[in-house]
């Protein structure tokens, strides 16, 4: 049987950089090729000298990479620091006054803060945390809305050593009680509720219910007033985010912590229904926040940064919370959604605020691409640079129309692979130097050794023959292990192919350029009989077609090829008339003639709406199982639109009956 994941080549579309963006780019292509260069030349050295350059030190480390006890590696492991210090403090004399966020809520408000006045509330919040009792290594678990308040905690628990653990506001009382046992959390931090695209989100009752049945270790809930909301109130352990800051100081002495200190705790949906905490040490993830950010993103002392991600999930953790702030930028902190109160809210704000760096999911991309051209339009996008995009593989058509209607013509794009696991951007062109191709993360990053590579962990060396993405050699910003559970962090990462290589669980192959193009998870890909297909380049081919909007592959069993491909797909138009007119046939042989006769879908299903996380993320474990006519057993808490399932599974109950 063919062990080798197939691909069909890619379009040949590529866009160097304008000139006029290289011209001032940092780093330039001299600069860059230096990097790589002496990252080749001294994997170890060449971050310590990136550590000593980028981050302010109490106590500097003498030692880079301890690398005897692998994969439990070490980075300047005998310096002590401290985050909120690295993003605030160092920043006051040279940019107390500048703009550190601009808040926009649901509503439309705006608030802005200074370096300042951030540092100011992160003390008083800190100092209000250590009152109630709280000590250099208890876990604090956050629950609160997409704003201020969120980042707040989140610096002043790691101005006083606490470890933070945010939870995204969506996730249900079961799963927030999971990370909440799991952590052995001290205390949450939570609010009232959550206003988003209009409603509100009930965060306090959650949190009460989370609780109900008893956990020793939270001890106080601290509630942040954001609606007014009515809440039920336990006077033994909730006490009103107002109260703890009341009467404390402005100023607050740091918590100098080792380099490699647990900052945060993040956790993922595990493939055996138990969260994985993946945990992050201070320095390493600090230094991987702040560096991607300079090469990915060339900021400059006057932009405006804009990720659009909620500090829920680590592209919020490393491109709102640390990365932008350890630069000294200025950012745009959102609490919406895109569509509410109406699809042209994205535009609106960049216009308003006059967004020069924009950072946005695929999926985000496709949604709107959905409502034309004309939306974006309306509004003055003048003001852009660079774009990017995080999340998943875009499809070469969005990556398309970003670049033709969002950016003019003239704003590079900058598509970044990187995982929660890995903390920080690992693939993706430096936008002043690196040409993009439509749907690729181009090159690795400065530092990051990444091969692809067979089932026997060969290097895979033809073009486009797919393999395994691996990461060869360690990382500062890597994750450090599994909370509490080291085995099952040594069995997910390195099981594979020895203890020094990282495997990433997605699929890729490289063009005939040595650019990466990633295939999509390798739980996803399908074999066919015997043939083994990645779901990214058969989603890609159909959402080419003009008639689609989104698409999403799974697999499903067959009793002859194995597993047959199973598409769902979100026509634009009327879902009813793309099945009356006979548009599946017609997609069958588009991806046909794109892919071959082999990644023709066995099945293609029209819906209104694919089941995706507010995130933006596609749930695919989800269409597999209702493609499969399981019953639904996952969390599907975080789902933007719950409502999706029932048509879903009412597609699948017809298709079993014709069947």
């Amino acid at each position: 049987m063919n062990d080798k994941i197939e691909s069909a080549p890619h379009e040949g579309r590529s866009f160097a950089p304008p000139a006029t963006f290289s011209e001032t780019a940092q780093p330039s292509a001299a600069a860059l090729a230096a990097l790589y260069r002496e990252a080749a030349e001294d994997h170890s050295g060449f971050w310590a000298r990136q550590a000593r350059r980028n981050l302010s030190w109490k106590l500097p480390f003498t030692q880079g990479l301890d690398d005897s006890h692998p994969p439990f590696f070490k980075w300047f492991a005998d310096g002590w620091l401290n985050a909120s210090y690295n993003a605030l403090d160092r920043h006051l004399d040279s940019r107390g006054d500048k703009t550190a966020l601009i808040f926009e809520s649901d509503e439309g408000t705006v608030q802005r803060y200074s370096y300042r006045a951030l540092h100011a509330e992160v003390c008083r919040f800190a100092n209000g945390l250590r009152t109630l009792g709280l000590h250099k290594g208890d876990r604090v678990v956050i629950y609160l809305p997409m704003g201020p308040q969120a980042i707040i905690a989140m610096l002043a628990c790691a101005r006083i050593g606490a470890i933070h653990s945010v939870v995204f506001g969506g996730f249900s009382a079961d799963s927030l009680r999971d990370r909440i046992r799991d952590a052995g959390a001290r205390l949450v931090i939570t609010a009232d509720a959550a206003p988003r695209g209009g409603r509100l989100v009930p965060l306090k009752d959650t949190v009460d219910a989370a609780l109900a049945a008893g956990y020793d270790t939270v001890r106080q809930v601290v509630v942040y007033r954001r609606n007014g909301a009515a809440i039920a109130w336990n006077r033994e352990h909730d006490i009103w985010w107002d109260d703890v800051v009341a009467g404390q100081l402005a100023v607050c002495e740091p918590e100098w912590v080792e380099a490699e200190f647990p900052l945060f705790l993040l956790y993922t949906s595990g493939s055996t229904g138990k969260p994985k905490g993946v945990q992050h040490s201070t320095a390493g993830y600090l230094l991987g926040a702040m560096t991607s950010m300079q090469w990915v993103f060339d900021p400059r002392p006057d932009d405006v940064f804009w990720c659009t991600a909620d500090v829920g999930w680590i592209t919020g953790h490393s491109y709102v919370c640390y990365g932008p702030l350890l630069n000294g930028m200025t950012q745009v902190v959102f609490e919406g959604v895109p569509t509410h109160p109406d699809p042209e809210r994205f535009w609106r704000m960049i216009a308003a605020h006059q967004v020069s760096i924009f950072y946005t999911a695929p999926t985000a991309i496709r949604a709107l691409m959905r409502n034309g051209d004309e939306l974006p339009r309306r509004h003055d996008l003048g003001s852009l640079r660079l774009l990017g995009t995080v999340g998943e593989p875009i499809n070469p058509e969005a990556w398309m129309w970003y670049h033709r209607v969002i950016g003019n013509e003239r704003c590079p794009i900058v598509d970044t692979w990187w995982q929660t696991e890995t903390g920080a951007a690992m693939i993706a062109p430096v936008p002043g130097v690196v040409a993009a191709k439509p749907g690729s993360c181009t090159r690795p990053l400065p530092g990051i050794a990444v091969d692809i590579v067979d089932e026997q962990g060969a290097p895979v060396t033809a073009p486009y023959e797919g393999g395994y993405l691996v990461v060869n050699k360690p990382w500062p910003s890597m994750l450090r292990t599994i909370w509490g559970d080291d085995a099952r962090y040594e069995k997910t990462y390195f099981g594979q192919f020895g203890k020094q290589v990282y495997v990433a669980g997605d699929g890729a192959h490289r063009d005939e350029d040595g650019y990466i193009w990633i295939l999509g998870r390798i739980d996803d890909v399908l074999n066919v009989s015997g043939h083994r297909l990645g779901t990214a380049e058969i989603e890609s081919a159909l959402a080419s077609h003009p008639r689609v909007a989104e698409a999403a592959v799974v697999g499903r069993p067959h009793e002859i090829k194995g597993e047959a491909v199973l598409a769902f797909v979100v026509a634009r138009g009327e879902r009813h008339a793309a099945v009356a007119d006979g548009l599946a046939a017609e997609l069958r042989e588009w991806v046909g003639t794109r892919i071959g006769a082999i990644a023709k879908p066995d099945e293609i299903r029209f819906v209104d709406g694919l089941p995706k996380t507010r995130s933006g993320k596609i749930m695919r474990r989800l269409l597999r199982t209702v493609g499969r006519g399981e019953t639904i057993t996952q969390d599907t808490s975080t789902l933007e639109n719950e409502a999706i399932l029932g048509q879903l599974c009412a597609a699948e109950a017809r298709a079993s009956a014709a069947a």
